[in-house]
């Protein structure tokens, strides 16, 4: 991370220059950066290097704008994934609705909130977080939509713990109790809105 143009080319001419002596290169054009602020483009020995609006990096979306949205919506996605490995195993008859839920629990939520600690959700986000959960849970008690079965009777029958927006709210708050016990820290700064200077007008 850097906060300037010139801090980012330093930063970048120092890993090029240590790359280099234990005998790696660092390559420009596939180098990419991500901008918040004014700066257009940036140029390493006169070679540009891409501005992206959005990258992944340690299975996390980042936006340039800080819109946590996309992330949900691809957590969302990603959930499919984990649903048709289990697709199997939830419909067997031989297996009670206790384990069921447990697996569940462990194998397609953590896809789910994986990274929510960081997330800033809204009103929308949420309800499409509640909507998957009761979809997911109807679909495990082979509940057709057409049948006049209210969210409550269906919570009722699976009797959770917790609900997804429960583990994410307690997530969170692990994390902002780890975030406040450390010192020096630039996330706890970012966190507790301590950056100096001002936003610029517009």
């Amino acid at each position: 991370m850097a906060e300037s143009k010139e801090e980012l080319k330093s930063l970048l001419m120092k890993v090029k220059e240590e790359s280099e002596k234990v005998g790696l290169k660092l390559n420009i054009q596939k180098t990419k950066i991500m901008v918040s602020g004014s700066i257009t483009s940036c140029q390493i020995d006169g070679e540009t290097m891409e501005t992206v609006t959005d990258f992944i990096v340690l299975g996390s979306k980042i936006t340039a704008d800080g819109d946590c949205s996309h992330e949900i919506k691809r957590r969302l996605l990603l959930r499919r994934k984990a649903m048709t490995h289990l697709d199997s195993i939830l419909k067997s008859r031989d297996i009670t609705l206790p384990s069921k839920i447990r697996l569940v629990k462990a194998m397609v939520f953590p896809v789910v909130v994986y990274g929510c600690e960081s997330w800033t959700t809204k009103k929308a986000e949420c309800q499409r977080i509640d909507a998957f959960e009761l979809w997911y849970w109807r679909r495990l008690l082979r509940v057709p939509w057409t049948a006049r079965s209210s969210n409550r009777s269906i919570l009722k029958k699976i009797s959770p713990e917790y609900s997804l927006e429960g583990l994410m709210l307690k997530l969170k708050l692990q994390y902002f109790g780890h975030l406040m016990r450390r010192t020096n820290s630039l996330e706890k700064t970012l966190r507790l809105g301590k950056i100096e200077g001002r936003r610029r007008r517009g």
